[in-house]
């Protein structure tokens, strides 16, 4: 049902009062389908956008799980936004910067298989209130973007954000409510779905409160790695994401569940897990194989690698530069980037001469994938 709109000078008088004018407000627009409560609203920036952002190179930045043994503040995540080469001249690095986690470090899951416990309202909350600080997380981002056009000018865009959404698994019978106080049951699609909406709608609603001058939310990342449990509701989700102009992204592992299915299921950009670097008994074929998968399927990819870069394994690095390279995915396809917790700021920070040739390897290769 639609409620009696206020008037137009109401709002500008209520506003005026609170300090704020219309331009700072939700433009308002009423959900029909539901959403995260009984009226759905669009920000400026929503209402501004005329199609879904694209990026060309996305990292993982893991966090808001208590055994994570750093924090995201701005020197941690500078490394991430800019490179300095050989040269001496510093330059743009990743134009997208996903935030997720899989578990909370206190035995609560935000997907299926990593704890025993799945995480309930009050956890996706906290989960939220990591990123959206002033000093670390988004916070950070921002300064240091900030910060590094004030030393070589504005980049071609904002740096755009991605953000985990936790998968609502099916054996949470008292995750919480949205609205009207009854706790949803995820034995249901419907109620799966609404808790999903309530989480897109907070992070939004988090976001305009910010207000970061230097960062986009371009969209949302699907936490499970497969469609085994989620292939019923996820396309749900996808026409809610693109009705408010987010993109939906997904990174399957190597021939998950549903990987090849991932255009039916709603997701605007599929990236292709090739699990290469991790168990040296995997031979340098399977990189060659998930080439033409993604190829094969129309998906983008991710490189792989993690703290063990610094200690012998930056030969598989090199492995995944010189297969993409080889198979035309680094020419034609967009990327995401696995990089464990921090491997990349280690690598930043080394003083080993061969681990330093490595890391300008591994910025050159992200800087040239993005093409005019």
């Amino acid at each position: 049902m639609r409620k009696m709109a206020i008037p137009f000078l109401l709002i500008t008088l209520l506003f005026a009062c609170a300090g704020k004018t219309t331009d700072d407000i939700p433009n308002g627009k009423e959900d029909e389908n539901g959403g995260g409560g009984d009226k759905e609203v669009l920000y400026k920036w929503e209402k501004e956008r005329a199609s879904l952002l694209d990026y060309h190179n996305m990292v993982l930045i893991y966090g808001g799980g208590s055994h994570r043994a750093y924090k995201w503040d701005e020197e941690t995540i500078q490394p991430y936004v800019t490179y300095t080469d050989e040269g001496g001249i510093e330059r743009w690095l990743f134009d997208c910067f996903l935030f997720l986690e899989i578990h909370d470090g206190a035995g609560k899951m935000f997907a299926k298989g990593y704890t025993d416990r799945p995480a309930n309202q009050q956890d996706w909350k906290k989960l939220v209130d990591y990123y959206f600080q002033s000093r670390t997380g988004l916070g950070a981002l921002n300064r240091s973007v900030g910060a590094a056009i004030e030393r070589i000018g504005e980049p071609g865009s904002k740096r755009r954000v991605v953000i985990g959404l936790p998968e609502p698994i099916k054996e949470q019978k008292d995750w919480g409510s949205v609205s009207d106080g009854v706790m949803l049951d995820f034995s249901k699609n419907d109620d799966r779905v609404k808790a999903c909406k309530w989480y897109i709608d907070h992070v939004r609603t988090r976001f305009n409160e910010m207000n970061y001058k230097n960062l986009e939310l371009a969209g949302f990342y699907w936490i499970a790695e497969h469609a085994g449990d989620t292939r019923t509701i996820v396309n749900q989700i996808a026409t809610y994401l693109n009705g408010l102009q987010y993109t939906f992204n997904w990174i399957p592992y190597f021939k998950s569940e549903g990987y090849s299915e991932w255009k039916k299921f709603g997701f605007n950009y599929a990236y292709l897990q090739p699990n290469y670097f991790f168990h040296e008994t995997v031979a340098y074929s399977r990189l060659t194989d998930a080439c033409q998968l993604a190829i094969t399927y129309g998906m983008d990819m991710e490189m792989e690698f993690d703290e063990r870069v610094l200690t012998g394994w930056g030969y598989r690095l090199k492995d995944y530069m010189k297969a993409f390279k080889e198979n035309g995915i680094w020419q034609n396809k967009r990327l995401a980037y696995y990089q464990g917790g921090t491997a990349l700021y280690q690598l930043a920070h080394t003083r080993d001469p061969e681990l330093k040739e490595l890391y300008h390897q591994f910025c050159t290769f992200v800087i040239g994938s993005v093409k005019p």
